[in-house]
């Protein structure tokens, strides 16, 4: 995951000094924040004297057509525009370069993205917007998740609250690029506070259950509808190479993966038809419960004597509650 260093957050030095700051600790991105400020062009073409690196540029304004001779004239290689305050509607020239986005507050859907399909990414605002400092909203987890659903194809960028653990769960869930301002330079310095974004320790405030895939959204199947045919369908729609078996009162009775499938038709090669969806089920696979904290999770996968791609999530009383993947951890470092 790219980490986007809000520039504005550094109140007490020049602009100069912090861009050779962050250029000499390689951050990722310069995420520049416009609210109606035609000057903020200004500091960009400085910007570009200064250094070569990509400039994320977030616009709030009632009026975008009045940045677009702007944007033609300074290229920078993220355009986003906050959703909320749009007056007129939003047509971004085909002559202006860069990768396009929109930024959604907290409270409104992501549904929204349906009017801007043609944008390669959404950028959810997690805390109040121009409020430095403000605590991650646990609600976005949620709409990480959601959009990632709705718009596979379409990157996420995250602004607001992000800190060490909120970053790993991030990454975690497949989010391209984290804004990071009070927390970067309110550090002991910019390299401890970088490096605290992308370690894998992490201290713990969130628990599983913040940011799990709850299990009406996970692959699953009843044990009433136990059949090859089901648990089959079910791994493939679920496209994460397992489904979870329930009870009829959402007790967990255990997995079925694509491993479990391979072995019990290698040992039914001759008579494929004699498989039984029973011989299929791991009954006791290495779960978790709901209100593990990050940190613990991280101790359970490190101390397993088998690699983890995915943990299903129970209650105490072994409830299914959901599951948390991992697949998306890979994309989220590139």
């Amino acid at each position: 995951m790219k980490i986007s260093a809000s520039i504005y957050s550094d109140k007490k030095r020049p602009l100069a000094e912090v861009i050779k700051d962050l250029v000499d600790h390689q951050v990722d991105l310069l995420h520049v924040d416009c609210n109606d400020d035609l000057s903020v062009f200004e500091d960009i073409k400085t910007i570009r004297k200064l250094c070569d690196l990509p400039i994320d540029l977030h616009i709030i304004t009632e009026q975008p057509s009045k940045y677009y001779q702007l944007l033609e004239e300074n290229p920078v290689e993220y355009i986003t525009f906050q959703y909320e305050d749009l007056k007129e509607e939003l047509r971004i020239p085909e002559t202006i370069t860069g990768k396009k986005g929109i930024a959604v507050i907290t409270p409104t859907s992501v549904e929204i993205f349906e009017e801007y399909k043609t944008f390669d990414f959404i950028l959810i605002m997690a805390t109040i917007p121009g409020q430095s400092g403000g605590q991650f909203d646990i609600i976005n987890f949620s709409k990480v998740r959601e959009f990632r659903n709705k718009f596979p194809g379409k990157s996420i960028h995250v602004d607001g609250g992000v800190n060490a653990e909120v970053s790993f769960i991030l990454r975690n869930m497949g989010v391209t690029s984290s804004v990071s301002g009070s927390y970067l330079f309110n550090a002991a310095s910019i390299g401890n506070a970088l490096m605290n974004l992308t370690k894998r320790d992490v201290e713990s405030h969130y628990s599983v259950s913040d940011f799990m895939i709850p299990i009406e959204e996970a692959p699953h199947v009843k044990m009433s509808d136990l059949t090859f045919a089901n648990v089959l369908k079910s791994i493939e729609t679920g496209k994460l190479g397992f489904t979870v078996i329930i009870d009829e009162n959402g007790k967990s009775k255990g997995l079925i993966s694509n491993a479990d499938v391979r072995r019990a038709l290698l040992v039914h090669l001759d008579d494929l038809n004699s498989v039984t969806p029973e011989e299929l089920l791991n009954a006791n696979p290495t779960t978790i419960e709901d209100t593990t904290t990050v940190n613990e999770m991280l101790r359970l996968i490190k101390n397993s004597k088998f690699p983890i791609t995915y943990l299903p999530v129970v209650s105490k009383q072994g409830f299914a509650k959901g599951i948390v993947t991992f697949v998306n951890l890979i994309k989220g470092e590139l």
